[in-house]
């Protein structure tokens, strides 16, 4: 959860921390399996948890949506993501009798968590400047780069200057790529527009029926086949304009809806059958996708369980960005 917060990425937190933890349980006689599977379930959490580009891409797809709002709500629901992973491990655990690695010492706890906090604080830093006013999102992106950069190459010293071309140009690309994805969907959204199609989807929706549960239950299903099948960047900048004229008419708040859209998303990153973050966990793990999908199971129970929570219970999400003043 934590290193999938500030990377902001699934892929990057599964890699990262599969590759160390899976053959460290494996050695302790974990099912190598299992331990997959718990890196894929709670790698996508980073896209909940602020700092992550989701939520700047739903803003920017919706039309101005507090993107102060969207991160405050996004941290909730990808807590309650983690906890509910955390769950599900703990009760197989139990049941497989699987022993505890090493029991923390006072000392070594007090170093890593003083050895943590550099790091955490780029979250605090980030959404306590756009919640208080500080700096604007775009800003927050410009300061957490620099941030990084420094803790990096002064601070924890894993990065050295020669590393920086690459990274420049891994960034270049990305930024193409999101760029390109930015001017298509516009482009797409004022074809449908003059097209009437999103009127002619909406209607059709709403004709499916009367029920506002039953339709939020309509459209979480078809996030999570868009999810199955299409990256989350591209999914935001399509679906957003077309889903958010049908969340409007039945009262969903636009904040509300970014949650459940990106939640939605995200399960599809560790659902088959093209789910990237699905088969990197697994390759990471050194394991066929067929041995975690079994594991899986329990996971994407507690998942979608925690998802018709924030999905049928607003307040679950909305009440940290009710408190904070910031909606």
């Amino acid at each position: 959860m934590m290193f999938g917060a500030i990377s902001g990425s699934a892929i990057a937190a599964s890699t990262s921390i599969g590759g160390v933890m899976v053959p460290m349980s494996a050695r302790e006689g974990y099912d190598r399996g299992f331990a997959a599977a718990v890196n894929i379930a709670s790698a996508p959490t980073g896209m909940l948890i602020p700092p992550t580009t989701a939520f700047i891409l739903y803003a920017l797809a919706s039309g101005g949506t507090s993107i102060a709002a969207l991160f405050a709500g996004g941290l909730v629901a990808g807590v309650l993501w983690g906890v509910g992973c955390m769950l599900v491990t703990l009760v197989v655990a139990k049941r497989r009798n699987y022993r505890v690695f090493f029991t923390v010492q006072k000392g070594m706890a007090l170093k890593v968590a003083v050895e943590a906090i550099p790091s955490l604080l780029l979250i605090v830093i980030i959404v306590g400047g756009i919640v208080q006013g500080i700096f604007t999102a775009i800003e927050a992106s410009a300061i957490a780069v620099v941030y990084t950069l420094l803790l990096t190459m002064v601070f924890y010293r894993t990065l050295k200057i020669k590393d920086l071309p690459s990274i420049l140009l891994q960034t270049v690309v990305m930024t193409g790529v999101i760029m390109f994805l930015l001017a298509t969907s516009s482009a797409m959204s004022f074809s449908m527009s003059i097209t009437n199609i999103p009127a002619a989807l909406s209607d059709m929706i709403l004709g499916i029926s009367a029920n506002k549960l039953v339709i939020l239950l309509v459209i979480t299903v078809f996030l999570l086949i868009i999810g199955a099948f299409m990256d989350i960047g591209p999914a935001i900048l399509i679906f957003t304009p077309i889903l958010l004229p049908i969340m409007a008419k039945l009262g969903v708040d636009p904040v509300h809806f970014g949650i459940i859209m990106i939640y939605n998303l995200a399960i599809g990153t560790i659902t088959p059958p093209v789910g990237s973050g699905l088969y990197v966990g697994a390759s990471v793990g050194k394991v066929k996708v067929e041995e975690v999908i079994k594991p899986l199971l329990p996971f994407y129970g507690a998942i979608i369980g925690v998802l018709l929570l924030i999905t049928y219970i607003p307040e679950i999400t909305l009440f940290l960005p009710r408190l904070l003043g910031i909606m």
